[in-house]
C-alpha cells in the first residue's frame, strides 16, 4: 500500500491555536442527586439525604452560573440542551419549568432546539412526563438498564420491571422522540436473557436506543467488589446479537453505543462527538468552548454543597485549562471515531484549528493496519477499528 494518502488535501492553514469560526454550541446541565447511587456508576451523583434536595437554591445557582458564563458565548445560538445526572427527573415539573423559562430568556435557542431530560423509571409516572413535556422538554432518555428482575436487583436499580414498563409507555405516549437506555453483559446474564431484554424494550418502538456494556469503573462499588460478569467471548456474542437484531429492526448503529431510527439521533451527543462546543453548568459539569484564542475546558465545583456555597459568591469553576495543540488530535479522534459513519476530513481542521498534515502519519499507519477508511473525503473507522477503538485512538496520542 502506498505510504501517502492521495486524498488527504494539503492545507495552508496555520498550525496555531486559533479557529476560523467557533463550532455549533449546545448546553449541558448537571443535576447531581439520585435516590440511591448505583454500584456501577462513576458519574458525579450523590444520594438524597433526609433533608431532601435544595431544589430552589440549586435552580437559582444554575441560573447564576449561566449568567456568569454568558460573555463567553455571547451571540452564539444554542442547537440542543441535555439535562443529565444523577437523576434530573427528581426535579419537580415547576422547578424545571422555572429553569427552562429563565434559560430561554437568557439564551438564543434555535426554534427547533432539542431539549433532553434523563429520567429514572423509579421517579416518574405518566402525569410527571406530561408535565415535563409542558415545561418544554422535547425528548426524554429513560434509564431502563434491564427488564429482568434479577438483573435490576444486581445493578442496584431503584425501579422494578413494572415501573420500567410504565415509564416506557409514558415516554411513548408523551414524546415524539425519546431514548431507552439498556445495559448488557450483566452479572450472570445469558445470551437469551439479553435477547429477551432487547425484544421486550423494542415492543415499545423507542425511536432511539442506547446500549452499553457494563464495565467496572474505578471508584465504584463494583470495582471494589466485582460481580461475576460474562466472559469476553459471551460478551462479544451478546454485542453481535444486539447489533444484528437492531439492524434488522430498522435502527441505524450510528455511534459506538447508540442506535436510532431515521431522524432521531441525539443532537447534543452528536455535537459532542463531532468535537463541537458545549457549555456545562451545574455541580461537576464539564464544558468545552472555542474562540479566536483557542479551545478552553472548564469543570464546575464537583460536590453539590461546594457548588452551592461557592456559587453564592459567584465562584462556579473548580478547574479550567486551555487545550494544547498536541492534545487536540487525540481529543478530536476520541469523539469523532465513535461515529460509525465517520466525519468529513475537513472537520478536523475546522474544529481543532490544525492542518491535516498534523495527523497524516498516524492516519497512514491506522489505514495500513485496517483500522481506518478514508473515502470520498470522509474519515471513518472500519469494523475492526470499531471493535478495537482504544487501539486505534492510541495512534493519535502526542
Amino acid at each position: 500500500m502506498s505510504r501517502t494518502i492521495p486524498i488527504l488535501p494539503r492545507s495552508n492553514a496555520s498550525s496555531g491555536p486559533a479557529l476560523a469560526a467557533p463550532p455549533p454550541l449546545t448546553v449541558y446541565v448537571h443535576f447531581p442527586w439520585c435516590v440511591r447511587k448505583c454500584p456501577y456508576c462513576d458519574f458525579n451523583s450523590h444520594s438524597v439525604r433526609d433533608e431532601g434536595i435544595p431544589e430552589q437554591a440549586y435552580v437559582d445557582t444554575l441560573l447564576a452560573d449561566l449568567q456568569a458564563a454568558l460573555p463567553a458565548i455571547w451571540g452564539r445560538r444554542v442547537h440542543a440542551m441535555f439535562i443529565g445526572g444523577g437523576t434530573p427527573s427528581l426535579l419537580s415539573p415547576d422547578a424545571l419549568a422555572r429553569l427552562l423559562d429563565a434559560m430561554r430568556a437568557l439564551l438564543p435557542f434555535e426554534a427547533d432546539a432539542e431539549i433532553t431530560l434523563e429520567a429514572n423509571p423509579g421517579t416518574v409516572d405518566t402525569g410527571r412526563f406530561s408535565a415535563f413535556r409542558a415545561a418544554g422538554i422535547t425528548r426524554v432518555s429513560v434509564g431502563i438498564q434491564s427488564l429482568n428482575p434479577d438483573h435490576l436487583l444486581a445493578l442496584g436499580r431503584i425501579h422494578d420491571r413494572t415501573q420500567a414498563i410504565a415509564a416506557l409507555e409514558a415516554a411513548a405516549t408523551h414524546f415524539a422522540t425519546w431514548n431507552a437506555d439498556l445495559m448488557h453483559a450483566l452479572p450472570g446474564q445469558t445470551l437469551q436473557q439479553a435477547r429477551e431484554d432487547l425484544e421486550a424494550v423494542l415492543a415499545f418502538a423507542p425511536p432511539h436506543l442506547s446500549n452499553y456494556q457494563l464495565t467496572l469503573e474505578p471508584n465504584t462499588l463494583f470495582h471494589r467488589s466485582p460481580p461475576e460478569l460474562p466472559d469476553p467471548d459471551l460478551a462479544a456474542d451478546i454485542q453481535d446479537m444486539l447489533e444484528s437484531h437492531l439492524s434488522a429492526a430498522g435502527y441505524d448503529h450510528y455511534e459506538t453505543s447508540a442506535f436510532a431510527r431515521p431522524g432521531h439521533r441525539c443532537r447534543h451527543n452528536l455535537n459532542y462527538w463531532r468535537y463541537g462546543d458545549y457549555l456545562g453548568i451545574g455541580a461537576g459539569a464539564h464544558g468545552k468552548l472555542s474562540d479566536h484564542t483557542g479551545i478552553h475546558r472548564q469543570m464546575r465545583h464537583k460536590h453539590p454543597a461546594t457548588y452551592l456555597e461557592r456559587g453564592s459568591l459567584g465562584d462556579f469553576i473548580q478547574e479550567q485549562h486551555d487545550v494544547r495543540e498536541d492534545e487536540r488530535p487525540f481529543e478530536f479522534m476520541m469523539n469523532a471515531l465513535r461515529l460509525t459513519e465517520g466525519v468529513p476530513l475537513t472537520l478536523f481542521q475546522e474544529r481543532t484549528g490544525l492542518p491535516l498534515e498534523r495527523i497524516e502519519a498516524p492516519l497512514i499507519r491506522a489505514r495500513q493496519d485496517g483500522l481506518l477508511q478514508i473515502e470520498d473525503g470522509t474519515l471513518r473507522p472500519t469494523l475492526l477499528g470499531q471493535r478495537f477503538l482504544n487501539d486505534l485512538l492510541e495512534r493519535f496520542l502526542a
